[in-house]
């Protein structure tokens, strides 16, 4: 009797170490999935960072219950529109429903969806990719977590292990090597990660945004193909409501446009039939903030003449 409990105690430790071997380290789970988080942020807009960041704490580096059975790294619960594969788990209440994904990048990639399709979040993307800190506070803000210190949390991660690199797609030298590091980096030919995939047709750039112009047959869900983002962010980034009509010659943005306009544009005298709407696309600059630097009330009416500033 006592040689079979011998031989089950060496049998648990050494099950033991072997799962403890197959656990996942925050290196580890970062190297896994950073280029599936910079995809992300190519197609979305959402910074790289703060993806692996909530990867990781949502799903302890891979290695919790919802991470190893279902795929689910981000903690996304069920909700009234999900028709996918589920599973029950205990969260703030005992067997919720959370969604199940065939891969962990179905997760990532429905991850982004939640945040692009939540009206909650809609505001995350006036933000830049490269700010981390408000997009962390943001989440917070939006309620994603019910932790008090989520934001907190995702910044300290981000940092730790110098996610924001993958915002911007360059390494952050330290400051005494930081001269040296451009120069070879510049010989190298070492370039950030393209905001823009190579397409089939002309791509202009205004106030650093880049654009298309509508030809016949296009709509928002084939251009949205053809550069690699989705449908609702063209509407976010154009300033228009979902289902909005497209037509030839339609000046149509692929990435977000600015707070204020370029240097050279102070200010616009409003000319006959202009609205906030078909400035705010001539200069490139978010609607939101036009009004906002000329104290106007949304949706009010300009008169010809007037003066509107644009930085």
């Amino acid at each position: 009797m006592q040689f079979k409990k011998l031989i089950y105690f060496i049998l648990s430790i050494n099950l033991y170490c072997f799962s403890y071997g197959q656990h996942s380290t925050p290196r580890e789970y970062i190297e896994k999935y950073k280029d599936i988080a910079i995809k992300e942020m190519k197609r979305t807009g959402i910074p790289a960072s703060i993806t692996l960041a909530q990867g990781m704490l949502e799903s302890d580096n891979g290695n919790s219950r919802l991470a190893r059975k279902a795929n689910n790294h981000f903690g996304i619960k069920c909700h009234d529109d999900w028709k996918g594969p589920k599973i029950k788990h205990n969260d703030d209440k005992r067997k919720e429903c959370f969604r199940k994904y065939g891969s962990a990048k179905e997760s990532y990639k429905d991850h982004s969806d939640f945040l692009v399709n939540g009206n909650r979040y809609n505001f995350l993307f006036n933000y830049k990719s490269t700010d981390y800190v408000s997009w962390a506070k943001g989440l917070q803000k939006a309620g994603y977590a019910t932790y008090r210190k989520y934001a907190k949390k995702l910044i300290e991660i981000i940092e730790k292990y110098e996610l924001y690199e993958y915002d911007t797609g360059k390494k952050k030298e330290k400051k005494e090597r930081k001269q040296k590091s451009k120069k070879e980096k510049k010989k190298k030919g070492v370039r950030a990660y393209q905001s823009t995939p190579d397409v089939n047709r002309e791509v202009y750039v205004n106030n650093g945004t880049n654009y298309i112009i509508a030809k016949q047959g296009d709509t928002y869900r084939s251009i949205a193909d053809e550069f690699g983002t989705i449908e609702n962010m063209l509407y976010k980034f154009n300033d228009l409501p979902k289902n909005a009509p497209i037509t030839p010659g339609q000046r149509i943005y692929v990435k977000p446009k600015r707070n204020t306009a370029e240097k050279k544009f102070d200010f616009h005298y409003v000319k006959e039939g202009e609205t906030m709407y078909t400035i705010s696309q001539k200069y490139a600059i978010k609607i939101k903030k036009l009004y906002e630097l000329n104290n106007i009330k949304q949706g009010s009416k300009l008169s010809n003449g007037q003066k509107l500033k644009l930085r």
